[in-house]
């Protein structure tokens, strides 16, 4: 017996033949337009393998290869599979999907996973490569603290400022991962049908199998745990502000998605959490800790790259906008529309050029490397906000979306550089 499964370009199954119940033991309904293909297969061989293969039989006409495949009722058994794509409106039209036959075999298949697959695994389930967005506001606050604040090398102490970055680091990805396991657990990332990007919908690490729904929430509590012993060992020793400022950011990151607050459903206050907890309170943190100070300009400092990474959140909402509405997820985008929201990005844009301004007017002694990292932000920017106006609305905005994040970390690290050399 032989399993016909076919999906389009995002790998969500089209049709499901009564071979393809009878191996993996979903019956058509629950799976034609509702799961992607990769239901089908273990994480870390999602990852690792299943690009390669559907990239193969695109090039090549087809591809066959034998692997482990799950079933629904979690058990696995060995196959082999050949893949071939599919052009539902003939191939002058271009490729519109794929064609997988299985057929079970009874021989034991070994699926090597790399190390660098594991590693990955991990990267994904943490969303680890936007740690930038907490990394920059933090070596701004030490740029700032060293030098404007403090009498020389001697006094910053490196390893306040190492454990304070490790902890918000550890606080951002806890809030990563309990953010993921409340939008899987309210529906909103399983409703996300339309597309599969790492931008979009989540890290998707529990659909791929990568983790368990409980396994994401003790995962995101022990990392949040691990971010409050730093946190209030550095309180006990630079004063409870310290304490204070950590709650608040974590309130802020967890209360993002988790019931009943929800920012992000909140028309706004979600952009708004995420730009003061990427910028203004991670620069006051890190100050207050180095210095135990609290001033406007250790606020101000960092308030120019959260705008800038509310710009990342702004951005990445727009592939999800209408799976987003369905759910109560009424964030900007949602609410006010794509066409009228690349406007919001162009705004928010602007209020972090000017209050980069702000900062060098304030600062002793006028900062021409700042000011030349504002305008060098604004530019960059306003090309990547041309090419929002002409994409907003297809595939091709990912490109936006990568470099909006470069945008603010470049921003964020070149700040931090421009301080130092003032």
């Amino acid at each position: 017996m032989k399993s016909v499964i076919t999906c389009d370009m995002e790998g969500r199954i089209e049709t499901f033949n009564k071979g393809a119940e009878a191996l993996f033991g979903y019956a058509a309904d629950e799976v034609i337009g509702k799961e992607r293909v990769s239901v089908f297969s273990p994480g870390e061989i999602v990852l690792q393998n299943v690009p390669v293969w559907l990239e193969e039989a695109s090039r090549e006409g087809e591809y066959v290869t034998e692997t482990k495949f799950v079933r629904k009722d979690g058990s696995f058994f060995n196959a082999r599979i050949r893949i071939t794509p599919t052009f539902a409106n003939g191939k002058s039209e271009g490729q519109t999907g794929y064609c997988g036959v299985t057929e079970a075999i009874g021989e034991e298949v070994e699926v090597p996973i790399r190390w660098t697959t594991k590693l990955i695994r991990v990267l994904a389930i943490t969303r680890m490569p936007f740690i930038s967005a907490v990394a920059m506001p933090a070596f701004i606050g030490g740029a700032y603290a060293y030098h404007y604040l403090l009498d020389g090398t001697a006094a910053f102490n490196w390893l306040f400022f190492s454990l304070a970055v490790a902890g918000i680091i550890l606080l951002h990805l806890g809030s990563n991962v309990m953010n993921d396991y409340f939008d899987v657990k309210d529906g909103t990332d399983g409703a996300n049908n339309d597309y599969f990007l790492q931008f979009s919908g989540g890290s998707r690490a529990i659909e791929l199998g990568l983790i368990t729904l409980e396994g994401t929430r003790r995962l995101g509590l022990a990392l949040i745990a691990a971010a409050a012993l730093i946190g209030l060992y550095l309180a006990y020793e630079s004063g409870l502000v310290t304490l204070g400022i950590g709650l608040a950011g974590l309130a802020i990151g967890y209360l993002y998605t988790a019931p009943p607050v929800r920012l992000v459903a909140r028309k706004g206050l979600g952009e708004l959490g995420i730009a003061l907890a990427f910028g203004p309170l991670v620069t006051a943190g890190i100050v207050y800790v180095l210095v135990q100070q609290l001033t406007p300009m250790a606020f101000l400092i960092g308030l120019p790259v959260g705008l800038l990474t509310a710009n990342i959140l702004l951005i990445n909402e727009f592939p999800d906008a209408e799976a987003d509405a369905t759910t109560g997820k009424n964030h900007l985008v949602v609410a006010f529309g794509k066409e009228r929201s690349t406007y919001i990005y162009l705004a928010i844009l602007l209020m972090a050029f000017f209050s980069n301004l702000a900062v060098v007017w304030l600062l002793p002694g006028i900062n021409g490397w700042l000011v030349g990292v504002s305008i060098l932000s604004v530019a960059g920017g306003g090309l990547i906000f041309r090419h929002i106006r002409r994409h907003y609305n297809d595939r091709e905005l990912v490109q936006s979306n990568k470099n909006t994040i470069a945008l603010s970390a470049l921003t964020g690290l070149l700040t931090a550089v421009a301080l130092m050399l003032h």
